[in-house]
């Protein structure tokens, strides 16, 4: 790991790994983990990339700063250009999952010149998102975790550290395997990592938000989807073609955490895919 000082005010926490020499791919992790997120996606793409794979701000021991405002999706993604700025990388391929993937989506939209590929695993298109936040229930249900992410009370009522500390930490901790448990661990209990990583929520654009027009990625796109997810479900990917001008779309037989649940499907595919386009 290396300490990156960025030019947006930030210091995170960064793998890196591959060749300098080679093209760059760069991997933002989601809720709740890091960039172990892609630890079986780091020595796969790094034979023939160089590979970078920051610690997003607020988590683990990457900078957290104090306000809800700082963890607006577009200060992350000023985030993102400016890791590629300190790496001297001007253009890059860009592959995110859940929040990652959000802002993933929003930084190849907003900068399309900078980022050439783009990588979806299990995160919605932001217009198709709020499409189905607005009209489709199944959804709605599904998303209904957020409106209490997003409340305070669970900070006022100290509840943060004494409860979700500790039993839903530990249920979270459930997800990561083997000797990766202890480690997520150490980094859910930084001081002000659970506000920050909740601060994602509580600054994302509020749910049915009308998106117009709808914005549409024209660089080449492979979004894999594990079609068991609860929390994001496959009405996400209906119509997407409509969204996305250069599409692949690969679906597989799981859940959420696609990165290290599906791990051996995930990498044939990446590489099926880089290698093509």
């Amino acid at each position: 790991m290396i300490r990156a000082s960025l030019a947006t005010g930030v210091e995170l926490d960064v793998a890196v790994a591959g060749d300098p020499a080679h093209p760059a791919i760069i991997l933002l992790h989601g809720f709740p983990e890091s960039h172990r997120t892609w630890r079986h996606q780091i020595p796969e793409l790094a034979r023939d990339h160089f590979v970078i794979a920051p610690d997003q701000r607020g988590y683990a021991r990457s900078s957290k700063p104090a306000e809800v405002a700082d963890y607006a999706p577009d200060k992350i993604m000023a985030d993102v250009f400016a890791l590629a700025d300190h790496f001297g990388r001007e253009r890059f391929t860009l592959i995110g999952h859940d929040w990652g993937g959000a802002i993933a989506w929003g930084a190849a939209m907003t900068r399309p010149d900078r980022v050439g590929r783009l990588v979806i695993l299990n995160a919605p298109h932001p217009y198709r998102f709020q499409q189905t936040l607005r009209d489709d229930a199944a959804q709605r249900r599904a998303s209904g975790y957020i409106g209490f992410i997003r409340g305070t009370r669970i900070d006022r009522s100290r509840l943060l550290a004494a409860t979700f500390g500790n039993r839903a930490v530990q249920r979270l901790a459930a997800l990561a395997v083997g000797r990766d448990r202890a480690a997520h661990l150490e980094e859910w209990s930084q001081p002000g990592a659970m506000t920050a990583m909740l601060n994602w929520y509580r600054a994302a654009p509020r749910a049915g938000m009308a998106l117009s027009p709808a914005p549409v990625v024209t660089q080449p796109t492979l979004v894999i989807w594990g079609m068991r997810d609860r929390y994001l479900l496959p009405a996400q990917i209906e119509g997407l073609d409509a969204l996305v001008t250069d599409l692949t779309l690969v679906k597989l037989d799981a859940g959420h955490f696609t990165p290290w649940a599906a791990a051996a499907p995930v990498n044939a595919a990446l590489r099926d895919w880089l290698g093509t386009t």
